[in-house]
């Protein structure tokens, strides 16, 4: 399902990964991650694709909005659980969507 998104400027939130052996509590966190990061001010929606490498990109109306969700208080704790044990290695990248088409819904 892709996110639905108002017109441009907005931002995206890129969030690539490669996961570790370890996954107890991962599936459950991210579940409650997507949970909790729809309620925020300011998050438009999200698309997530994970096979060998996992691609999760979250959009978003600013900068303030992107911020305050790092800060997240449960957000932060899976921050430092992926950082111990989930991923192997990862790369998050904010952009500013300047322009935007498709096909279909």
């Amino acid at each position: 399902m892709l996110a639905e998104t108002p017109d441009p400027p907005y931002y995206a939130v890129i969030f690539s990964s490669r996961r570790s052996d370890i996954a107890t509590g991962y599936d459950e966190t991210a579940e409650r991650m997507m949970h909790l990061a729809s309620q925020q001010p300011g998050f438009l929606g999200v698309e997530s694709a994970r096979e060998e490498v996992g691609i999760t990109v979250s959009y978003w109306a600013d900068l303030e909005s992107i911020k305050r969700w790092k800060a997240q208080a449960e957000h932060r704790e899976a921050q430092r659980m992926g950082r111990e044990a989930w991923y192997a290695s990862y790369r998050v990248r904010i952009a500013r969507v300047e322009r935007e088409y498709g096909l279909g819904d």
